[in-house]
């Protein structure tokens, strides 16, 4: 069996460094294939032409789509927030955005980001002083189509967990990326798992002995 390195943890096993050191190839391979995905993610041809300049209310009034770039960048990324009008939002979203809600000033210095839900935004102002999200850059959908257009809410008018980039190019802006995984059929026993290299609760989770499990957040 190849060996990795030298170190060997208190108390361990020569059977637990054995399996330790299988597992150890299985992750060194599993980073060369995220590696290689990511490749080819950002290998992706231009993506269609975002058909308007969508509005959607903002902190100072009303925003257009192209506003949400910030100064000097030309990637937005812009996550569908699950929060219905008059209804209590996504517990999952809402674990979500906690995370992203650290990461977001160093994300910004590379990309711009902002979160849209579907709900006014006086509601979801509220709901994120409640949680403390000082960091995220919050507006509605309003009357405006981006949702639905862009996968944010289904046919039905149910709330989506998607997330979009867009990207400046001359006088266009254009669609990259979205994380449709979430319209792939999961295997037996996953979740989509679309969202979740942004999300650091399962990444966490899934360096313990019981893993997952069966068990959601409940905010």
């Amino acid at each position: 069996m190849t060996r990795f390195h030298d170190h060997h943890f208190p108390g361990e096993s020569d059977e637990y460094r054995h399996a330790r050191d299988e597992l150890l190839a299985a992750e060194i391979e599993l980073r060369r294939q995220v590696e290689k995905v990511a490749e080819q993610r950002r290998a992706l041809p231009a993506g269609g032409v975002v058909p308007e300049d969508y509005v959607f209310e903002g902190p100072d009034g009303p925003a257009k789509l192209s506003s949400l770039f910030m100064s000097g960048q030309d990637c937005l990324v812009l996550y569908s927030f699950m929060f219905p009008p008059g209804k209590e939002p996504c517990p999952m979203c809402t674990s979500v955005l906690d995370g992203v809600n650290g990461s977001a000033p160093h994300i910004s210095q590379r990309v711009s980001l902002a979160v849209i839900a579907k709900a006014p935004l006086l509601e979801i102002q509220t709901y994120a002083k409640g949680r403390d999200w000082n960091n995220l850059r919050l507006y509605s959908a309003g009357s405006s189509t981006y949702s639905r257009d862009y996968l944010g809410e289904n046919k039905e008018g149910a709330q989506m967990p998607m997330l979009n980039v867009f990207a400046r190019r001359k006088d266009d802006i254009v669609h990259t990326y979205a994380t449709e995984l979430m319209l792939a059929k999961a295997e037996p026993g996953q979740d989509p798992r679309h969202v979740d290299m942004i999300w650091p609760l399962w990444n966490m989770l899934d360096f313990t002995p019981d893993g997952r499990g069966d068990w959601y957040p409940q905010r």
